[in-house]
């Protein structure tokens, strides 16, 4: 639990020397890891610093700082020594460089430049920082120290040594971020220093680290103040780089999280709940005034109106929330003095308004000052009160440039453009329409339609990685056991024979399981698996790997070992597992495991080696069960009559089915066992995978994919289809549709050539023929976006370029309007949509290009699993539109290939 500092750090004074040194002795924590816990958020002193820092109070944020050891990035280890590479490796370190960054990025801001050495205003007489002077002057001082010596008084060698040393700590802190594995943590480290680089006017910088918080924040996570916290922070940085929609939609997630949080009873004593649901409210509030404000510039007051009104509806909420004396209340003043504005009452928000200044003002509370002043100058300028007005908004303005607040200036210089052309004095005027149309506006404009697409498709990138490797753990994993399971040994047994290395297998097997299940039921059962399990890892190596087989058997393998190795570890283990207190975990019957070790010699393949240490393990079941027996100097090459070495303990009676005894039948030619019954090449409605039919004489067959159907088949079943296809038409891929993520796993790791689509649950695997001719898919919404993608997909492998463009629905369209290229340069268009049935209509109106129709069963409840879509496309008076049925992008992409394919021709 996070401690409450032992100080007031009210004022951030230091009363001689015994104040300060309490207060370090307050935030260090006993973490074994050392981590500054009151400096990690959500602890007290990271708030107060960040509080200080958001108000530009920065000495007082210095002197919060001071507690924490300052040691310097630049820090050389002495003479023969090393440098600990662990020293900035904890979270502590991570938050007191990034911290540290901020104070002094800002403190350039007030001098004038950016974190690169940039002038901030760039007059010509204005010369770019020397950092190289500035790291110079840090090492040669040698403690890291932001501030010039005594003596040194030229403000542009503090400025650089403050930018060196600013780098510097991003870099720290960025380094220890990417080496926690708590993401919520990485993600509130990446937000902040996405609003650093905002700071110091790098756009580009500051969306890269928007995208990757927003990446780690999964919705899965849990509820907290952290949470919160940096939803909030990136709806900020979000709304600062314009993207509005984006930033509240992270805001109004911020204010759920909020609400959740405080009814899970999740937060810790020195967290309000009223306190932090009425923030988020707040700042979602702030939001809503803002855009309405851009609304009403654009002309739309039906559509501002609303965005007040949910303005003022928040603004309220926190304030009945918060207490009378809480800090967040003038805040909540403004909001809803602004709404108030934005409603057209604007006598009922001056009043409220002008308190707020003065409260604002005596805090020192810089930020909230401007957007206080800010949306008083709205109010007087839109009651007639001119010269109030060009008061309030002329400060408002100063405080937003000085502080780097890019928002609140741009608002403050269109209300003085305005204010000042509605009072007929363009002389005024005009120095603010010149100023604002210089701004960074018309540059974040230009890319806004591009920052939001890569925005999306970044985000989409990293989440699909997360997912692809959940997606590769849950295809090696064994949902009982946690072990690795027999997909996963068999791959890794084989990437250590085919190394050159000779590991040892253990396979272990629980006696008489069958009774233990009959005993206890099958939880029971599961118990005592999943501690068999547990008693196994407890006694092998790091190195050693344990993995259930099936059932309840389980192997060890166990690299570089003999198998009198092995033995002596399996005896442990077996000694172990006889020795538990079963009977503390309602198992009344005995528990006991048999073992059979075989180790490998230069020769053996998988196959080889899991026969023989399964043949060994079948001696130890012969000769009485709860022992080990080993094996060694094993190959695949032995003839199948050469004599083996006797297995321990003693010899054994022979078995009636091996007369010789031991189990070097296994490793002769198997006797043979009835065929498997042939499995299924079709299904009612799937193409048939059988010999294709004679093609007319004169006529092509043409050379189209073979399809196998993944629904209602096991992956085994999947793969022996794609086997048979790939020998009977090696020319051709076969396709793969419809197919769970284990079998895509397997699939690719039989076919390492393949091509996998697991938005599109399909695989092909083969020669994908070059493309002819370029077919269109539109998909209307997200929910329909896997039977798109599984269309695309297939036309895509049966020969033809695919262009595929998503969430067009709706009112989204005029993007297709604007760029006519996907609707005139195709030869044939797939319409995806569900909910937007009307879609495939609409877009055959604007196009003379062919269209497949595909409804698809997602959608409101009322759509009868696709059918409502179904009759919207068939009762469509648009021609040139064909329909497909429900949900079936297979046959669109055949479809839509084929057209394209012969338009071509």
């Amino acid at each position: 639990m996070t401690r409450r500092p032992a100080w007031d750090a009210s004022d951030g004074t230091d009363d001689g020397g015994g104040r300060l040194r309490r207060a370090r002795r307050g935030v260090l924590d006993s973490l074994p890891d050392d981590v500054h816990s009151a400096l990690v958020p959500p602890g007290a002193l990271h708030h107060r610093v960040t509080a200080a820092l958001a108000n530009w109070q920065l000495d007082d944020a210095e002197r919060l700082l001071s507690v924490v050891d300052p040691s310097s990035p630049y820090e050389v280890p002495a003479e023969g020594g090393d440098a600990d590479p662990g020293d900035a490796a904890g979270l502590g370190r991570a938050w007191a460089d990034t911290l540290r960054a901020e104070l002094l990025v800002r403190r350039l801001r007030v001098a004038g430049f950016t974190l690169v050495g940039e002038p901030l205003d760039a007059p010509e007489t204005t010369e770019s920082l020397d950092l190289h002077a500035g790291v110079a002057g840090l090492l040669d001082r040698g403690d890291g120290a932001s501030a010039p010596e005594p003596g040194e008084d030229d403000p542009r060698s503090e400025s650089a040594a403050n930018a060196a040393l600013a780098i510097a700590l991003v870099r720290s802190a960025k380094a220890a971020f990417d080496a926690s594995d708590d993401d919520l943590q990485r993600a509130a480290g990446l937000a902040r220093h996405a609003r650093i680089e905002l700071l110091s006017r790098r756009i580009d910088a500051a969306m890269d680290e928007a995208v990757e918080a927003a990446s780690l924040l999964d919705p899965q996570l849990p509820p907290s103040a952290l949470l919160v916290d940096t939803l909030g922070t990136l709806a900020g940085v979000l709304a600062d780089l314009e993207l509005m929609p984006l930033a509240l939609d992270y805001q109004r997630r911020a204010l759920e999280t909020a609400t959740a949080a405080a009814a899970a009873g999740v937060l810790g004593p020195d967290e309000d709940p009223d306190v932090l649901a009425a923030g988020a409210a707040t700042c979602l509030g702030e939001l809503c005034a803002e855009l309405g404000e851009a609304l009403l510039d654009d002309g739309d007051a039906d559509s501002a109106r609303p965005r007040f009104a949910e303005a003022r509806e928040l603004a309220e909420q926190a304030l009945a929330q918060l207490p009378p004396d809480a800090g967040g209340v003038v805040a909540a003043q403004v909001v809803h003095g602004w709404a108030l504005v934005g409603l057209g009452e604007h006598a009922a928000a001056t009043g409220p308004l002008r308190a707020a200044v003065r409260t604002s003002s005596a805090r020192g509370d810089r930020a909230l000052l401007a957007s206080a002043l800010l949306a008083l100058g709205r109010a007087l300028r839109r009651q007639g009160d001119g010269r109030g007005a060009d008061q309030q908004l002329a400060k408002a303005l100063a405080l937003a440039t000085e502080h780097g607040l890019p928002r609140l200036r741009r608002a403050a210089l269109r209300e003085l453009c305005t204010l000042h052309a509605e009072l007929d004095d363009a002389g005024r005027a005009l120095p603010y329409l010149q100023a604002y149309l210089a701004d960074e506006l018309d540059r974040v404009d230009e890319r806004r339609t591009r920052w939001v697409e890569l925005f999306g498709r970044r985000k989409s990138l990293l989440e699909n990685e997360r997912a692809a490797g959940q997606l590769r753990r849950q295809a090696y994993e064994d949902p009982l056991t946690s072990l690795p399971n027999r997909r996963y040994a068999e791959a890794r047994l084989d990437g250590l024979l085919s190394a050159g290395t000779t590991p040892a297998l253990a396979v272990v097997d629980v006696d008489r399981f069958k009774a233990i299940n009959d005993a206890v039921g099958h939880p029971g059962g599961d118990t005592v698996l999943r501690t068999v399990a547990d008693l196994l890892l407890a006694g092998c190596r790091d190195t050693d790997e344990v993995c259930r087989w099936a059932g309840d058997e389980f192997v060890v393998l166990l690299p570089d070992t003999t198998a009198e190795q092995a033995e002596h570890a399996l005896e442990r283990i077996r000694r172990a597992v006889a020795g538990h207190d079963w009977a503390a975990l309602g198992v009344p019957v005995p528990v006991t495991i048999s073992v059979g070790i075989a180790s490998a010699t230069r020769g053996d393949d998988r196959r080889t080696l899991f026969a023989a240490a399964d043949g060994v393990l079948y001696d130890a079941k012969r000769s009485g069960r709860d022992r080990v027996v080993a094996l060694s100097a094993l190959t695949q090459t032995r003839a199948p009559d050469t004599p083996l070495p006797t297995p321990r303990p003693a010899p054994v009676p022979a078995s009636p089915l091996d007369p010789v005894g031991g189990f070097s039948p296994l490793l002769g030619t198997p006797a043979p066992r009835p065929a498997d019954p042939p499995l299924s090449l079709g299904a009612p409605g799937e193409p048939s995978l059988g010999p294709a039919p004679a093609a007319p004489p004169g006529r092509p067959v043409p050379a189209e994919p073979d399809v196998v159907w993944g629904v209602g088949r096991s992956t085994e079943q999947v793969l022996a289809l794609v086997r048979e296809t790939r020998a009977a038409h090696p020319d051709r891929p076969a396709l793969v549709v419809r197919a769970g993520a284990d079998t895509l796993v397997a699939l690719a790791s039989e076919h390492p050539g393949s091509t996998v689509d697991a938005a599109a649950m399909s695989a092909a695997v083969g020669p994908v023929p070059e493309p002819v001719g370029r077919v269109g898919v539109l998909c209307a919404g997200s929910a329909d976006a896997s039977v798109a993608a599984e269309a695309a997909f297939v036309a895509r492998v049966t020969g033809t370029e695919v262009v595929r463009v998503d969430d067009v629905g709706g009112g989204r369209l005029r993007s297709l309007l604007a760029d006519r290229t996907l609707l005139d340069d195709v030869d044939c268009l797939v319409v995806v949509a569900g909910l937007d049935a009307s879609l495939a209509g609409t877009v055959a109106a604007m196009t003379d290009v062919p269209i497949v129709a595909v409804p698809t069963s997602t959608g409101q409840p009322g759509s009868f699993g696709g059918f409502g879509s179904l009759l919207t496309m068939l009762t469509a008076a648009s021609p040139g539109v064909v329909v497909s049925t429900i949900d079936n992008g297979h046959a669109a992409g055949v479809f839509a290939a084929r057209i394209a394919r012969r338009t071509a021709r």
